[in-house]
């Protein structure tokens, strides 16, 4: 680890993590590449059980507000998504060796955060509209929006709400005689 750099994780906390293609080449350019990530994203979302609360894909970077994996080191997760996306392209190396992270630690920074990543296509000039940028997880908190990677949101909740409630309407049609 470089000196001076210092994480901290098993906190608890929500983490703003950016990372940036070798040299910051626009390996990422591609609509086919970009989705590439959003599905070793889910995959690793998966796989490490974490939360994704806001994530876009740039042309040289990505920008992720995530939680903590239930039980791993973030930085195992983060190792193994930069990972997946290596193997899969033609391009090595592909990533620039190290990750920003900064600890999310109040719901003010989530929303400078979230804010900060949706208007980043829009602040590049590649979109006028933070919808208009397909890989980012905008579209789901103004729409509700299911995409590749599964967003932790008040509309991932309610959605969950009303799987449970509905999972118990059944299970109480069962038990009666």
């Amino acid at each position: 680890m470089t000196e001076g750099l210092k994480r901290y994780q098993f906190t608890g906390d929500l983490h703003y993590i950016t990372f940036s293609c070798y040299r910051l080449q626009p390996y990422l350019r591609s609509a086919a590449a970009r989705s590439l990530f959003e599905q070793s994203l889910e995959r690793m979302r998966q796989r490490y059980n974490f939360y994704v609360l806001g994530y876009v894909v740039m042309p040289e970077h990505v920008h992720l507000l995530v939680s903590e994996p239930a039980s791993f080191p973030l930085s195992t997760a983060m190792h193994a998504l930069k990972l997946s996306v290596s193997k899969l392209s033609r391009q090595h190396p592909f990533w620039q060796a190290r990750y920003y992270d900064f600890n999310v630690f109040s719901g003010h920074k989530r929303l400078e955060k979230l804010r900060y990543i949706h208007r980043n296509p829009v602040k590049r000039g590649l979109v006028n509209e933070p919808i208009d940028w397909q890989w980012s997880s905008f579209r789901h908190y103004a729409t509700g929006e299911r995409g590749t990677v599964e967003i932790e949101s008040f509309w991932t909740a309610e959605e969950r709400e009303r799987a449970k409630l509905s999972l118990g309407a059944k299970d109480d049609k069962k038990q009666k005689p």
